[in-house]
């Protein structure tokens, strides 16, 4: 409707803008005189939220963190009647994503899935997609797990209307069996499943590790999904899963793969790659920053999620992670371990150019920013 007019702006606001203009002023039947001065003030909105040159982003970035953050409560979330089910929130939670831990505390995917299924399907069609995600061990299908102390041997005994529920045949027990435990003879006798160790001298620990190890053998579902709990939200069907373990999620064929996430960022990264991976970290701290009714200026989480990715891997906020790459020498001997990166960097001869804060406050001279950033030059005249 007004193209002519969001071309005279185009290189003056982000393409986004023009594009939301477009489809509101269509929306709100604007005149050409309207559509002129909301574009206006759009432009001047948007000038007035950029930075001016010199600022001190950092600083202000860990200040928009640091203060809301000591306000944040220490907690974990449970799911009402689900143990296992909880979400680690608040500080700690923070503290994960920007020191961006490998193992998290509490992994949880949101797995949607696709249509007929995510509607208030039937329990029978609900359960065989429920089996295929979470991790079915040999626990869960066996009505006895014991030991034969005088054919010292473990002796399975399988809950076969369980097996037919979850669709998981004696075949396939005994293949996973095989397979998990390389150590052992795995062989049907009658109603039992006899594991006898490959050892020479069998003892007692011995048969109980094996016992044990059993007990552990996934023999259906998705290896690291420990618990599944369906729930409704705006009449959709959710599954809830505690554990995370997203290639294999992905191809399961009733899972919509274009809505299902998992908390776990390196996860993300591993799958869908660097960029997918920067979302995570936003969306994660966004939400636990919400959770708390507190608010952060959006630019500043994006700012630390460019700077933990901005390599091509996640970094954490760490002496190992980002700050014990910075370019200075000094800046790095300020945080932690000063001899250290002192002694390294004398050895090979590195040069510290003092571009940033830190090292220049170490020297007791201005910083390059804000009112130290421009160099000030003065023409005399001649006679003065």
């Amino acid at each position: 409707m007004h193209e002519d007019l969001a071309r005279e702006y185009k290189g003056k606001i982000p393409e986004t803008l023009l594009k939301e203009f477009e489809k509101q002023s269509e929306d709100f039947k604007l005149s050409k005189a309207d559509a002129k001065k909301v574009l206006e003030k759009l432009e001047a909105r948007y000038l007035a939220s950029k930075i001016n040159p010199g600022e001190a982003i950092g600083i202000i970035t860990a200040e928009s963190f640091g203060e809301p953050s000591t306000q944040m409560t220490l907690r974990t979330f449970h799911f009402a009647g689900v143990a296992e089910a909880q979400i680690s929130l608040g500080l700690p939670r923070l503290i994960e994503i920007f020191d961006a831990r490998k193992e998290i505390e509490t992994p949880l995917m949101e797995i949607y899935l696709k249509s007929p299924y995510n509607s208030n399907a039937d329990e029978k069609k609900l359960e065989k997609i429920i089996a295929q995600i979470k991790e079915i061990n040999m626990e869960e299908v066996a009505t006895s797990i014991s030991l034969n102390l005088t054919k010292m041997h473990v002796e399975i005994r399988l809950n076969k209307k369980r097996m037919k529920d979850l669709e998981v045949s004696d075949a396939s027990v005994l293949k996973q069996l095989k397979i998990s435990i390389k150590t052992s003879d795995f062989e049907e006798n009658g109603e039992f499943i006899v594991a006898t160790p490959k050892s020479k001298e069998n003892t007692l620990p011995l048969l109980y590790m094996l016992k044990e190890k059993i007990k552990e053998v996934t023999v259906k579902g998705t290896e690291g999904i420990k618990q599944v709990l369906p729930v409704n939200r705006n009449n959709e069907l959710v599954l809830l899963a505690t554990g995370s373990n997203l290639k294999k999620i992905l191809e399961i064929d009733e899972v919509d793969a274009t809505r299902t996430t998992t908390n776990d960022i390196f996860e993300i990264q591993k799958v869908f790659g660097i960029e997918a991976a920067r979302n995570a970290i936003i969306h994660e701290a966004l939400r636990v920053i919400q959770d708390q009714a507190l608010e952060i200026d959006i630019r500043h989480i994006m700012f630390i999620a460019d700077l933990m990715t901005t390599t091509g891997v996640i970094k954490g906020i760490t002496r190992s992670g980002i700050t014990g790459e910075k370019e200075s020498v000094l800046a790095r001997a300020s945080f932690e371990t000063p001899i250290v990166h002192i002694m390294n960097a004398s050895l090979i001869g590195e040069v510290d150019m003092l571009n940033s804060v830190i090292e220049n406050v170490l020297l007791n001279q201005p910083v390059p920013l804000g009112t130290g950033l421009p160099g000030l030059v003065t023409k005399m005249k001649k006679g003065d």
